[in-house]
């Protein structure tokens, strides 16, 4: 029998000095009551009360396992109550794992609007591009940019961002624009070593055909924001998310190549142990950032029109520059 139903029952029956009174109280049976007492004896192996067909009274014993059952029973309901409380009103520490590069530029943002409309939530943000095990290092949600792999976890999909294939004006006068996709066999290409695919660029043109490109490069880095640097300082060519690159585009210190093809848009999601009893610091964050996704220029969220398509058509573009041979 449950250990703390137990205790309860036992304390019922000399708060009321009656097996029946306790019985009433449970909703269950006196002889379930007797039930309950009796096991306690025996898993203590004392005598815990005296029993007349009159009265019912604790033994010195019973009475020193009373007091302590009280402080124990006292405590269990305190905790049940606060974790209760925890439910219905985001507060305590979150533990958030994210990707540099979109920490610095987008969550970054969002979690101070975040802290500032839930007063009694602190964050604890750890900048990490690789997959850390949520589990094992305790975090409550990650945010995750690109395909999940198969996993246990539970996850939401916050929307998704475009890539986009770039290099610097420099760079492309000494070595030509590719015009198509199997041109980037011919270039040096920057490599994100964290994507799942990391050295196959998907395209597809206007007609809906499908190309995968194995492109090659002397520089591989686990950081979007490093393989931009590169990029700006005309080492080669880069596959990057928009939110990395954009303002690049917009400035002229990158050029968009490829405009005539699409590229797959890239998955961001909120992963998180899982869903049965979710925390509401856990839940208000993820729902948070749902809505924040939804209304921003540089995240496509579900059912949300891309407004960054108009900025799109303002960045420089190659066809200026010559093909490459």
């Amino acid at each position: 029998m449950d250990r703390f139903t137990g205790m309860a029952v036992f304390a019922k029956v000399l708060d009321t000095a009656s097996f029946a009174a306790a019985a009433r109280h449970f909703g269950m049976s006196p002889a379930m009551v007797s039930k309950h007492v009796q096991t306690l004896e025996e898993r203590l192996g004392v005598r815990l009360l005296n029993r007349t067909t009159r009265r019912v009274s604790a033994t010195e014993v019973g009475q020193n396992y009373y007091e302590r059952c009280l402080r124990i029973l006292s405590e269990l309901e305190d905790a049940e109550r606060a974790a209760g409380d925890l439910q219905t009103a985001p507060r305590g520490l979150l533990r958030v794992t994210a990707p540099v590069s979109f920490s610095v530029r987008y969550l970054g943002p969002a979690v101070a609007d975040y802290l500032a409309a839930y007063p009694e939530v602190s964050i604890d943000l750890n900048l990490n591009d690789h997959y850390v095990d949520l589990l094992e290092e305790r975090f409550d949600v990650a945010i995750r940019v690109g395909r999940l792999a198969d996993s246990s976890l539970m996850s939401r999909k916050l929307g998704s961002i475009a890539m986009t294939v770039c290099a610097s004006p420099t760079y492309l006068e000494a070595n030509g624009v590719p015009r198509q996709p199997g041109d980037l066999t011919q270039h040096n290409c920057l490599i994100y070593t964290y994507a799942t695919h990391q050295s196959a660029w998907s395209f597809v043109d206007r007609d809906g055909k499908k190309y995968v490109v194995q492109v090659t490069g002397r520089f591989m880095a686990n950081n979007g924001d490093t393989l931009r640097a590169l990029a700006i300082k005309d080492a080669g060519v880069t596959f990057a998310p928009d939110f990395i690159v954009d303002e690049d585009l917009q400035a002229g210190r990158l050029i968009r190549l490829l405009p005539e093809y699409a590229t797959a848009e890239t998955p961001v999601h909120a992963v998180y142990p899982h869903s049965r009893y979710l925390s509401v610091k856990t839940r208000t964050f993820i729902d948070f950032l749902a809505t924040r996704c939804a209304r921003s220029p540089r995240i496509k969220g579900d059912g949300v029109e891309d407004k960054s398509v108009e900025d799109k058509s303002k960045a420089r573009t190659a066809p200026a520059l010559r093909a490459a041979s």
